[in-house]
């Protein structure tokens, strides 16, 4: 789930792109390629998802890889 708290984003899929406005969030269903986008300079987002997912893709692990994720 990607809630915006500030500014605009763009969602991408495969078949649609959906834009989500300030104060709105878009839930991406397990396993539906997507992209993110900021639109206007800068968005800012929450994001929640459960631990085990990698925060940099499917099996990709690098620099930018968390291991030990914050919870809330």
């Amino acid at each position: 789930m990607f809630l915006v708290v500030g500014g605009m984003l763009r969602m991408h899929f495969r078949d649609r792109r959906e834009d989500v406005t300030q104060g709105s969030f878009i839930i991406v269903p397990k396993g539906v390629e997507h992209k993110p986008e900021a639109l206007g300079g800068e968005c800012q987002v929450m994001l929640f998802e459960k631990a085990e997912v990698v925060n940099t893709g499917d099996g990709v692990v690098n620099d930018c890889t968390v291991a030990d994720p914050d919870y809330i």
